[in-house]
């Protein structure tokens, strides 16, 4: 059905004369006379009856007449939803309780009139494929993964480098300790299941241990969070890694311990990424906002750290913060 038609005799009807919807148009008498013809020939019915007080609807015109107002108005919400000016912004934080979603958070605190869709992607190929697609406007990830490059069109702003912590239980041999050096987790059971081949962070921690001869195991399935709580909880032996901005919750009675890592200290490299020709007009702000926090990585307030962290070599280049 044509919606300028619909459009044209909604207006017919609203102004009660042919004259009066061909000013409000924009076009012709003529054409308003056409296209009312066309939508009745398209439709089998009379709509509207010229009288000497202008133009009348007619009963059919009247049954025809709140449909006719619901196509416009699901028009205008076909329109809206693909136009970036009035859509929410979609951004992929790749899990809810991580950092990434706290720094999310902020923005939103900051900007609460710009609306978001938050998501959740599994790994950075798939982020680079949604941002490409179009089908979410910006993405916190570790970038690049060893021999990759991002691919053209897709422009990264590192935002965070967030401090790896060790989780303990309360009998574990390190559980009392403020802080450790890195050093001293070498022969130390690090367990973190579910970690999946060819993910950035597969990557990140197979680099950790290299570089610091740690043992991480990967064993056995991965039921989740508190799963993983309750084994650490128990165990003397057992400790994994936690980011230091990730929000745990666990039982009261678990008693678990976060030990800070230091000497240096491991990082995860977090940067936000986006398509160049991604025309939302938060996203400016949305990177506005990261690259002016303190702790982004290359801040004055972050670069006395930088000397006393580790991170991947294939990690972006710390001094690289593109044009915004």
């Amino acid at each position: 059905m044509d919606l300028d038609a619909v459009r044209t005799f909604l207006a017919v009807v609203d102004s009660g004369r042919f004259r009066e919807a061909a000013a409000e148009l924009a076009v012709t008498q003529q054409a308003v006379s056409k296209r009312v013809a066309a939508l009745e020939k398209e439709l089998g019915v009379r709509l509207l009856a010229r009288t000497a007080r202008g133009a009348e609807v007619t009963i059919d015109g009247q049954a025809f007449l709140p449909h006719a107002r619901a196509l416009l108005h699901a028009e205008a919400r076909a329109l809206a939803s693909v136009r970036p000016e009035m859509r929410a912004l979609r951004v992929d934080v790749i899990g809810r309780r991580l950092a990434t979603a706290g720094l999310l958070r902020g923005f939103h605190r900051a900007h609460p009139e710009i609306e978001l869709d938050v998501v959740t992607l599994f790994d950075a190929d798939a982020a680079v494929a949604a941002l490409g697609a179009g089908t979410i406007d910006a993405s916190f990830r570790a970038v690049t993964m060893p021999g990759r490059r991002l691919p053209k069109g897709i422009e990264a702003l590192p935002v965070l480098d967030e401090p790896m912590q060790l989780l303990t239980g309360p009998g574990h041999a390190l559980a009392g300790a403020r802080s450790v050096p890195l050093a001293r987790l070498a022969g130390h059971r690090i367990w973190i299941p579910g970690i999946v081949g060819g993910t950035e962070w597969a990557a990140y921690y197979a680099d950790l241990a290299a570089a610091f001869g740690l043992t991480i195991e990967v064993t056995g399935p991965d039921f989740g969070p508190e799963a993983l709580f309750d084994t650490i909880a128990d165990s003397p032996e057992l400790a994994t890694f936690v980011g230091g901005g990730t929000r745990l919750v666990w039982p009261e009675g678990h008693d678990l311990r976060r030990v800070a890592v230091h000497g240096p200290t491991p990082v995860y490299p977090h940067s936000l990424l986006w398509a160049v020709d991604n025309p939302h007009p938060a996203l400016l702000a949305l990177r506005d906002h990261l690259a002016s926090s303190p702790d982004a990585p290359g801040s004055p307030a972050s670069a006395g750290l930088e000397a006393d962290i580790w991170t991947p070599a294939w990690a972006r280049p710390r001094d690289h913060r593109p044009e915004l």
